[in-house]
């Protein structure tokens, strides 16, 4: 069931039932008005998507809004329907080293032991540099793959190769209109709405080993098939309020992991959005992850092994299960 900030809020994904297709769905509590027979109110033709409904989204928002309060429109019990990622994005944009606490406790995990320096000098030196990358740095972000996006309560299938993976719970903004260079004033705007991702990483792949100047390796630590769990809704931005002031919580095996607000993040929503604009021409549905707040596996001393199960959770956002299974190996 999806609860949103506002009463007459409501969500949009992406469902099945059996055999048939994938249909865009507009959610309000356990019910599902499902698009694909509202072509005609929302002027569209052919199939309908929800990266379609992005793509014109300043003028089909208040249709969906009139479609939500429209007590006669069909609806069907979400029970039962299969729910997939709420988007697939054409690009997504990851923000690294976004939260105060936990970027301090990583600093301290892969730091050298200094002779002479306690615990509480070096995790004071780390809240300097910190201090310093807020009011002087700039957002550090890099390159998702939308291969790695898989539906919020789908199995995530852990590659042999490593035993060290890892769950980031994070924000993901979705855009909602083309944006280019546009300053953090502006940023919001284009925003669309919100959605859930985790961002899972295999630790021990962030790092070249053989070639250490090049610094972080992304694409092996990041993008798996399966590694970016969405979903399960995308909330329009109307229905969120200040996505500085949402509750980031993530369990494993219900013991809460990660549990911190949107509020600790470095670099806001908007400065994320303004500083990937800088570069990147953001299209509709491009998805904006904003980084993952302390509680880590990494810093806990517990990475994910066969059979776990995480849930995760964003104020009004709904919630996301997903359990882990070891990749079968061939003999």
């Amino acid at each position: 069931m999806l609860r949103t900030n506002d009463p007459a809020g409501f969500g949009l994904g992406t469902f099945s039932a059996g055999d048939s297709g994938a249909f865009a769905g507009l959610v309000q509590g356990d019910e599902v008005i499902d698009l694909s027979t509202q072509t005609d109110r929302l002027g569209l033709i052919g199939p309908i998507s929800t990266l379609v409904l992005l793509e014109s989204w300043d003028e089909l928002l208040p249709i969906l809004r009139e479609l939500a309060a429209d007590p006669g429109v069909p609806r069907r019990p979400l029970e039962g329907l299969e729910v997939h990622a709420p988007v697939q994005p054409r690009q997504i944009l990851q923000s690294g080293a976004n939260y105060r606490t936990h970027v301090i406790d990583l600093h301290l995990a892969h730091a050298e032991p200094a002779e002479g320096r306690d615990e509480e000098e070096a995790r004071a030196e780390a809240e300097a540099i910190m201090d310093r990358r807020a009011a002087e740095g700039s957002p550090y972000l890099f390159i998702g793959l939308p291969s790695a996006v898989t539906g919020p309560y789908d199995d995530v299938r852990l590659p042999a190769t490593s035993d060290q993976h890892d769950w980031e719970l994070e924000l993901a903004a979705v855009i909602g209109r083309e944006v280019y260079r546009v300053t953090p004033e502006q940023a919001l705007s284009h925003v669309a709405g919100y959605t859930i991702a985790n961002d899972l990483t295999t630790r021990d792949a962030v790092f070249r080993r053989d070639m250490p100047a090049i610094g972080t390796d992304w694409l092996q630590s990041k993008n798996s098939p399966g590694f970016t769990p969405l979903g399960p809704y995308l909330v329009p931005a109307a229905f969120v309020g200040d996505p500085m002031n949402l509750q980031v919580t993530l369990t494993l095996n219900g013991d809460v992991m990660q549990d911190a607000s949107t509020e600790e993040m470095i670099f806001d929503v908007a400065a994320l959005v303004a500083a990937a604009s800088q570069t990147v021409r953001l299209l509709p549905g491009d998805l904006l992850l904003t980084g993952s707040p302390a509680g880590n596996g990494i810093a806990l001393g517990r990475l994910l092994r066969d059979g776990d199960v995480m849930e995760g959770r964003i104020t009004g956002l709904g919630m996301q299960r997903t359990r882990v299974v070891a990749e079968e190996v061939a003999q």
